[in-house]
């Protein structure tokens, strides 16, 4: 019913560079990509690549306006019509550049916050997203199992080690952004995630180029 593609970030400079990059790459493409790989494939708004007959019997550019992001309008469209949304066989890449640590997090928390709009149930699922909430099950499982402070942090460094050298991998075979200096930036991101899904509890609506846009009331279209 519909190809989309995530983007992927390249050619970051400094540390908020590098940060956006880590969120995209090794974070939020990669779980599209297992999503797709399950049949359960997601669309992604920069691309998506429609048979324009199909579209226009599904209501059109209109039907799109009928979520907060025209990406989750897309993908409930093609799923209710009994079709399915595939990814590219390679993502499309986005040249990064210097970025600002207030402008990760705020195109962070947006998309946050569309995913929350789009797909509530899911969205609850996102708190477990990244090594945090399987760290902390490991040291109270340890402690509980008594094992000694001391092995409880090498159990613990053993996961971490195993979790991002993984992601290494998986950065250096998809030809991503994958030096020291980038793999710094993943346990950033990581700890961020968590604040990022409170925050996005805080407003229903989003910031877009400096307007409030808030989800369409049923019957009703976002597109002004």
């Amino acid at each position: 019913g519909l190809v989309s593609g995530p983007p992927v970030g390249t050619r970051p400079e400094g540390f908020a560079g590098r940060l956006e990059c880590a969120f995209l790459n090794g974070n939020q493409a990669r779980l599209q990509y297992a999503g797709d790989s399950l049949g359960v494939g997601f669309a992604q708004g920069k691309t998506l690549f429609w048979q324009r007959s199909f579209l226009d019997r599904a209501g059109g550019l209109a039907a799109l306006g009928d979520e907060l992001a025209e990406d989750a309008a897309a993908t409930k469209l093609v799923r209710a019509r009994g079709r399915h949304v595939r990814l590219t066989p390679r993502p499309f890449t986005q040249p990064i550049g210097r970025r600002r640590l207030r402008d990760v997090w705020d195109r962070q928390l947006r998309w946050s916050r569309l995913r929350r709009s789009g797909f509530p149930a899911i969205y609850a699922f996102e708190i477990l997203n990244g090594p945090l909430a399987p760290m902390l099950a490991l040291a109270i499982g340890a402690t509980l199992l008594g094992l000694a402070p001391g092995a409880i942090g090498l159990v613990l460094a053993g996961f971490a080690l195993l979790w991002y050298g993984t992601e290494a991998l998986v950065l250096r075979r998809a030809g991503l952004p994958a030096t020291p200096a980038d793999l710094a930036a993943l346990p950033a991101r990581d700890l961020l995630l968590p604040l990022l899904w409170l925050a996005s509890f805080a407003s229903g609506g989003i910031a877009w180029r400096g307007a409030l846009v808030t989800p369409p009331a049923r019957g009703e279209t976002s597109i002004p």
